[in-house]
């Protein structure tokens, strides 16, 4: 699908991936809407890209509702719904530390958000005949997050959501994307574009926006902005003793080299 002409919502869009696809989508000729907890942050963005600001906590229904609302008031039919806020605090010990607060926000965040998307703009866009739901997950969700158990417990949800929209609905005109980036370098994590010269796989939002927008033309379910996590996840599938081995290795690893689990850092091993 092109987005030229298109009325997309982005979730998460005022800063990092979503800010960058805000900006990516709008120069290609879509009317986009930036939505986000910032409500602030959200409007200046989208004032300076010619779309719609507004506030929205996505763990409420309501606020998604009422974006969709806003969005088809302002640009019609909503076409492209981009789920794509997320974050993460890691864990303070073993991996079913964290407190149940953080499990809950991780589930609202990383699975319901998507849900309630679904839920405000898929009948019309069944109705219609097309649509578009672009989610963001994680390469957490096909492999895991070391340090991380809530985030990679949501995020494997978030891809199981993916592929049960797609399964559904795509005989009903309905495209599905699920984005699976590894390190970005994002206020998610803590870090930003100048960090991306330390090496490892750390890349920037600007790249993984050019990968989504390729992604959406050529209507990819599975949008990887690292290539290598594609042989990750087939080694995990087929010698899933060996993949294990190897992600105790790279904890061992962290815990050595740099001290303890620190998300900030855990790119430069990979």
């Amino acid at each position: 699908m092109e987005v030229s002409g298109r009325t997309i919502i982005i979730t998460g869009g005022a800063s990092g991936i979503g800010a960058a696809l805000a900006r990516q989508m709008a120069a290609a000729g879509a009317k986009v809407v930036v939505a986000d907890l910032n409500g602030d942050a959200a409007r200046a963005l989208a004032d300076g890209i010619g779309g719609l600001g507004l506030a929205c906590d996505v763990t409420r229904e309501s606020d998604i509702q009422a974006t969709v609302r806003a969005a088809e008031d302002r640009f019609g039919p909503v076409d492209i719904f981009v789920s794509n806020a997320g974050f993460g605090v890691g864990e303070p010990d073993h991996a079913a530390s964290a407190a149940d607060e953080v499990w809950t926000r991780n589930w609202q965040v990383h699975v319901m958000a998507h849900v309630h998307a679904a839920r405000a703009v898929l009948p019309a866009m069944i109705a219609r005949g097309e649509g578009y739901l672009v989610n963001m997950a994680s390469a957490a969700g096909l492999l895991n997050q070391i340090g991380d158990a809530a985030y990679s417990a949501t995020k494997h949800a978030a891809v199981s959501f993916a592929e049960s929209l797609f399964i559904t609905h795509r005989d009903q005109g309905i495209r599905v994307s699920v984005i699976c980036p590894q390190y970005v370098a994002t206020p998610l994590i803590g870090l930003s574009e100048a960090d991306v010269q330390e090496g490892g796989s750390l890349i920037t939002p600007d790249q993984v926006a050019s990968t989504v927008m390729e992604g959406i033309a050529e209507e990819q379910f599975l949008i990887l902005p690292h290539p290598q996590v594609a042989q990750y996840t087939r080694l995990r599938a087929a010698e899933p003793e060996k993949w294990l081995a190897g992600m105790r290795a790279l904890r061992a690893k962290a815990l050595r080299d740099l001290g303890g689990i620190d998300m900030k850092n855990l790119h430069k091993l990979i």
